[in-house]
Protein backbone atom coordinates (compact mmCIF):
# COMPACT_ATOMS: atom_id res chain seq x y z
CA UNK A 1 0.00 0.00 0.00
CA UNK A 2 1.45 3.37 -1.07
CA UNK A 3 1.61 5.90 1.76
CA UNK A 4 0.69 9.47 0.85
CA UNK A 5 3.08 11.95 2.52
CA UNK A 6 1.86 14.05 5.41
CA UNK A 7 0.93 17.63 4.49
CA UNK A 8 3.54 20.35 4.78
CA UNK A 9 3.43 22.16 8.14
CA UNK A 10 1.34 19.34 9.60
CA UNK A 11 2.85 20.04 13.03
CA UNK A 12 0.66 23.17 13.20
CA UNK A 13 -2.54 21.13 13.08
CA UNK A 14 -4.52 20.16 16.17
CA UNK A 15 -7.79 18.36 16.73
CA UNK A 16 -9.94 21.39 17.55
CA UNK A 17 -8.92 23.43 14.50
CA UNK A 18 -9.42 20.42 12.23
CA UNK A 19 -12.85 19.82 13.78
CA UNK A 20 -13.75 23.44 13.01
CA UNK A 21 -12.53 23.05 9.43
CA UNK A 22 -14.62 19.91 8.98
CA UNK A 23 -17.66 21.90 10.16
CA UNK A 24 -16.93 24.71 7.69
CA UNK A 25 -16.85 22.38 4.67
CA UNK A 26 -19.94 20.49 5.84
CA UNK A 27 -18.38 17.17 6.87
CA UNK A 28 -20.38 15.88 9.81
CA UNK A 29 -19.62 12.98 12.16
CA UNK A 30 -15.89 12.94 11.52
CA UNK A 31 -14.63 13.42 15.09
CA UNK A 32 -14.36 10.43 17.42
CA UNK A 33 -16.63 10.57 20.49
CA UNK A 34 -15.28 11.65 23.90
CA UNK A 35 -15.01 8.08 25.19
CA UNK A 36 -12.04 7.46 22.88
CA UNK A 37 -9.19 8.82 24.98
CA UNK A 38 -5.39 8.94 24.74
CA UNK A 39 -3.27 6.91 27.12
CA UNK A 40 -0.97 9.94 27.37
CA UNK A 41 -2.47 13.43 27.06
CA UNK A 42 0.95 14.95 26.40
CA UNK A 43 1.42 13.15 23.06
CA UNK A 44 0.06 14.24 19.72
CA UNK A 45 -0.91 11.97 16.85
CA UNK A 46 -0.92 12.56 13.13
CA UNK A 47 -0.81 9.98 10.39
CA UNK A 48 -2.68 7.94 7.85
CA UNK A 49 -5.11 5.18 8.68
CA UNK A 50 -4.35 1.48 8.25
CA UNK A 51 -7.52 -0.29 9.27
CA UNK A 52 -8.49 -3.59 10.84
CA UNK A 53 -12.03 -4.85 11.48
CA UNK A 54 -12.74 -7.18 14.41
CA UNK A 55 -15.72 -9.30 15.42
CA UNK A 56 -16.46 -10.84 18.79
CA UNK A 57 -15.94 -14.61 19.04
CA UNK A 58 -16.60 -17.25 21.68
CA UNK A 59 -13.68 -19.57 20.89
CA UNK A 60 -10.76 -20.23 18.59
CA UNK A 61 -11.40 -22.89 16.00
CA UNK A 62 -8.84 -25.67 15.60
CA UNK A 63 -6.11 -24.80 13.14
CA UNK A 64 -6.95 -21.07 13.14
CA UNK A 65 -4.38 -18.44 14.05
CA UNK A 66 -6.54 -15.59 15.38
CA UNK A 67 -3.59 -13.20 15.16
CA UNK A 68 -2.74 -13.82 11.49
CA UNK A 69 -4.19 -10.66 9.97
CA UNK A 70 -3.26 -8.61 13.03
CA UNK A 71 0.39 -9.61 12.58
CA UNK A 72 0.20 -8.93 8.85
CA UNK A 73 -1.12 -5.41 9.47
CA UNK A 74 1.47 -4.52 12.11
CA UNK A 75 4.37 -5.95 10.10
CA UNK A 76 3.31 -3.82 7.12
CA UNK A 77 2.99 -0.53 9.02
CA UNK A 78 5.14 2.23 7.60
CA UNK A 79 6.32 5.59 8.82
CA UNK A 80 3.45 7.94 9.69
CA UNK A 81 0.80 5.18 9.53
CA UNK A 82 -1.69 4.55 12.33
CA UNK A 83 -3.24 1.19 13.18
CA UNK A 84 -7.01 1.78 13.34
CA UNK A 85 -8.71 -1.21 14.97
CA UNK A 86 -12.51 -1.21 14.90
CA UNK A 87 -13.95 -3.56 17.53
CA UNK A 88 -17.56 -2.42 17.60
CA UNK A 89 -16.98 -0.86 21.02
CA UNK A 90 -16.47 -4.29 22.57
CA UNK A 91 -15.25 -4.43 26.17
CA UNK A 92 -14.22 -8.07 25.63
CA UNK A 93 -11.47 -7.37 23.10
CA UNK A 94 -8.08 -5.84 23.90
CA UNK A 95 -6.45 -5.92 20.46
CA UNK A 96 -3.57 -3.63 21.40
CA UNK A 97 -0.81 -4.06 23.95
CA UNK A 98 2.90 -3.85 24.65
CA UNK A 99 4.31 -6.14 21.97
CA UNK A 100 2.26 -4.61 19.15
CA UNK A 101 3.27 -1.16 20.38
CA UNK A 102 6.94 -2.18 20.47
CA UNK A 103 6.69 -3.60 16.95
CA UNK A 104 4.99 -0.42 15.74
CA UNK A 105 7.73 1.79 17.18
CA UNK A 106 10.27 -0.42 15.45
CA UNK A 107 8.41 0.05 12.17
CA UNK A 108 8.28 3.83 12.63
CA UNK A 109 4.49 3.84 12.85
CA UNK A 110 2.66 6.83 14.31
CA UNK A 111 0.31 5.13 16.79
CA UNK A 112 -2.93 3.24 17.26
CA UNK A 113 -6.62 4.07 17.63
CA UNK A 114 -9.15 1.48 18.76
CA UNK A 115 -12.66 1.41 20.14
CA UNK A 116 -11.73 -1.80 21.94
CA UNK A 117 -9.62 -2.19 25.07
CA UNK A 118 -5.87 -1.78 25.48
CA UNK A 119 -3.47 -3.43 27.92
CA UNK A 120 0.20 -3.26 28.98
CA UNK A 121 -0.33 0.45 29.35
CA UNK A 122 2.81 1.15 31.39
CA UNK A 123 4.91 -0.33 28.61
CA UNK A 124 3.06 1.71 25.99
CA UNK A 125 3.53 4.91 27.97
CA UNK A 126 7.26 4.25 28.28
CA UNK A 127 7.46 3.82 24.50
CA UNK A 128 5.84 7.26 24.03
CA UNK A 129 3.57 5.81 21.34
CA UNK A 130 0.28 7.71 20.95
CA UNK A 131 -2.54 5.24 21.58
CA UNK A 132 -6.25 6.06 21.79
CA UNK A 133 -8.66 3.60 23.36
CA UNK A 134 -12.14 2.87 24.64
CA UNK A 135 -10.94 1.41 27.95
CA UNK A 136 -8.19 -0.47 29.74
CA UNK A 137 -8.38 -4.19 30.52
CA UNK A 138 -5.95 -7.16 30.69
CA UNK A 139 -8.05 -9.26 28.31
CA UNK A 140 -6.33 -10.99 25.41
CA UNK A 141 -8.32 -10.88 22.18
CA UNK A 142 -7.74 -14.62 21.63
CA UNK A 143 -11.03 -16.47 22.04
CA UNK A 144 -12.91 -13.18 22.46
CA UNK A 145 -12.35 -11.37 19.19
CA UNK A 146 -10.71 -11.87 15.83
CA UNK A 147 -9.61 -9.51 13.11
CA UNK A 148 -11.53 -10.39 9.96
CA UNK A 149 -10.28 -7.88 7.39
CA UNK A 150 -7.56 -5.27 7.00
CA UNK A 151 -7.25 -2.17 4.83
CA UNK A 152 -11.01 -1.84 4.40
CA UNK A 153 -13.38 0.99 5.40
CA UNK A 154 -14.42 0.57 9.05
CA UNK A 155 -16.81 2.14 11.52
CA UNK A 156 -14.92 3.02 14.70
CA UNK A 157 -16.96 4.45 17.57
CA UNK A 158 -19.60 5.48 15.04
CA UNK A 159 -17.18 7.25 12.67
CA UNK A 160 -16.33 5.95 9.20
CA UNK A 161 -12.58 5.69 8.60
CA UNK A 162 -11.02 4.61 5.31
CA UNK A 163 -7.46 3.50 4.61
CA UNK A 164 -5.38 6.59 3.90
CA UNK A 165 -7.58 9.04 5.82
CA UNK A 166 -5.60 11.66 7.71
CA UNK A 167 -6.03 11.43 11.49
CA UNK A 168 -5.14 14.20 13.94
CA UNK A 169 -5.25 13.50 17.67
CA UNK A 170 -4.27 15.25 20.88
CA UNK A 171 -5.61 15.66 24.41
CA UNK A 172 -8.92 16.99 23.02
CA UNK A 173 -9.63 13.88 20.91
CA UNK A 174 -9.26 12.67 17.33
CA UNK A 175 -10.46 14.28 14.09
CA UNK A 176 -10.68 12.33 10.84
CA UNK A 177 -10.10 13.99 7.46
CA UNK A 178 -11.50 11.88 4.60
CA UNK A 179 -8.70 11.59 2.06
CA UNK A 180 -11.04 12.51 -0.83
CA UNK A 181 -11.54 16.00 0.65
CA UNK A 182 -8.21 16.49 2.36
CA UNK A 183 -7.04 19.52 0.36
CA UNK A 184 -10.30 21.35 1.00
CA UNK A 185 -10.26 20.69 4.75
CA UNK A 186 -6.57 21.52 5.15
CA UNK A 187 -6.93 24.86 3.35
CA UNK A 188 -9.57 25.91 5.88
CA UNK A 189 -7.63 24.49 8.83
CA UNK A 190 -4.37 26.26 8.01
CA UNK A 191 -6.22 29.54 7.43
CA UNK A 192 -7.83 29.20 10.84
CA UNK A 193 -4.48 28.39 12.47
CA UNK A 194 -3.08 31.64 11.06
CA UNK A 195 -6.08 33.59 12.35
CA UNK A 196 -5.80 32.01 15.80
CA UNK A 197 -2.09 32.81 15.98
CA UNK A 198 -2.75 36.46 15.18
CA UNK A 199 -5.66 36.58 17.62
CA UNK A 200 -3.57 35.08 20.41
CA UNK A 201 -0.79 37.60 19.87
CA UNK A 202 -3.20 40.55 20.02
CA UNK A 203 -5.00 39.19 23.09
CA UNK A 204 -1.71 38.72 24.94
CA UNK A 205 -0.93 42.35 24.15
CA UNK A 206 -4.11 43.43 25.94
CA UNK A 207 -6.50 43.90 23.02
CA UNK A 208 -10.19 43.35 23.76
CA UNK A 209 -11.66 40.05 22.65
CA UNK A 210 -14.54 41.82 20.88
CA UNK A 211 -12.06 43.83 18.78
CA UNK A 212 -9.87 40.83 18.00
CA UNK A 213 -12.87 38.78 16.92
CA UNK A 214 -14.07 41.61 14.71
CA UNK A 215 -10.61 41.83 13.16
CA UNK A 216 -10.01 38.14 12.44
CA UNK A 217 -13.39 36.39 12.84
CA UNK A 218 -11.82 33.54 14.77
CA UNK A 219 -12.89 32.21 18.14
Amino acid sequence: MTVKPLPANHEKLFAAVVSDALDVVGIANSVLPPRIRPLDDSLTLIGRARTGMYIETAEVEDGVNPYELEIKLVDDLKSNEIAVLACGGSNRIAPWGGLLSTASVGRGAAGCITDGMVRDILTIRKLKLPVYHNGIAPLDSKGRGQIMAIDVPVILAGVRIQPGDLLIGDADGVAVIPHQREDEVLAVAFSKVEGEDRSSADLLNGHYLRDVYARYGVL
